[in-house]
């Protein structure tokens, strides 16, 4: 067998499929199906520091090759995370990783202090909210914001800190060179896209949100792009993901730059999907004579 294991800003992953933060909860209902140390890593249901009771529905609506959602991170906390999911989770043989989502720096840093307490393996930050002292204006949209939120994060982080960025930007290499300067350890990448989906016979948004985030495999040659392009902008690891359904579309990820992914909305419809894409891979490796799955990173021949 080929060597699928990879490592993400000192962190070691037995494979390189990691449960996308949103689509997994934390974790326990797929655990029912196999067991979750088939799986590199699992990026945690997005967390803030009180409870959230998400946005009323309707909030998802599917759309040719994906689904919108607005589901407005409901959870039940930081603390209830601590106390009740994360001992359960250490206990799976695999990387976690909390991912944490505000609408204010304090609120971020207060998260990122109170996990760098307990033994979560990294600390992922969502900056596609809100920034409520900014007239609601995403963390995520300009270098400024990215790398000041980062930055004050990172002086509160004391684990492994990866930015989740936004595909909603004009400019994604810069974007990310503002989090690496800020001190992230890792980019993951794309978060969703927005769209919108209306009823014709009403006029109404289908989602009562208005809006929603894109997701699916309608997103992904738009991610292949954006890993590509930071790729070549950065020297930190990225964990590409956006739409990732086969084991052709990780390989192609891994090309594009990416050295770790995130499977996401196909759970939805294949629980078993990142089972399948490790095995996938396994084989495409050994077929090709590759020793091991690090070699494929980045190594897209430009035209």
């Amino acid at each position: 067998m080929a060597d699928l294991s990879v490592k993400v800003a000192g962190v070691s992953f037995a494979n390189p499929l990691i449960a996308a933060s949103g689509t997994f909860g934390f974790g326990r209902e797929y655990g029912e199906f196999y067991p979750l140390s088939k799986l590199g890593g699992i990026s945690c249901k997005g967390i803030t520091l009180k409870r959230r009771d998400g946005n009323p529905p309707p909030r998802i609506a599917e759309t040719p090759s994906g689904i919108l959602n607005a589901v407005g991170l409901q959870n039940p906390g930081v603390d209830v995370f601590i106390r009740e999911d994360l001992p359960w989770l250490k206990q799976q043989n695999t990387v976690v990783i909390a991912n944490i989502a505000g609408n204010t720096v304090e609120d971020y840093c207060a998260m990122a202090e109170k996990l760098s307490e307990t033994d979560v393996d990294m600390i992922e930050l969502n900056i596609s909210c809100p920034n409520v002292k900014s007239g609601g204006v995403q963390f995520g949209t300009s270098c400024e914001s990215v790398g000041q939120i980062t930055k004050e994060v990172r002086a509160h982080c004391r684990k492994p800190l990866i930015v989740k960025l936004s595909p909603n930007v004009t400019d994604i290499a810069s974007i990310a060179q503002a989090a690496e300067a800020g001190g992230a350890d890792a980019i993951s990448m794309i978060n969703t896209l927005t769209g919108m989906k209306i009823d014709i016979r009403t006029r109404r948004p289908i989602i009562r949100n208005n809006t929603g985030g894109l997701s699916g495999a309608a997103v992904f040659p738009v991610a292949v792009r954006m890993v590509w392009q930071v790729s070549n902008a950065v020297s930190i690891p990225i964990i590409g993901m956006g739409g990732i359904t086969t084991w052709e579309d990780a390989v192609e990820m891994m090309i594009a730059g990416a050295t770790a992914l995130q499977i996401g909305t196909v759970l939805f419809s294949d629980p078993y999907a990142p089972v399948k894409i490790a095995e996938g891979i396994n084989q495409f490796l050994n077929d090709n004579h590759i020793a091991s799955v690090t070699e494929l990173t980045g190594t897209v021949i430009p035209w």
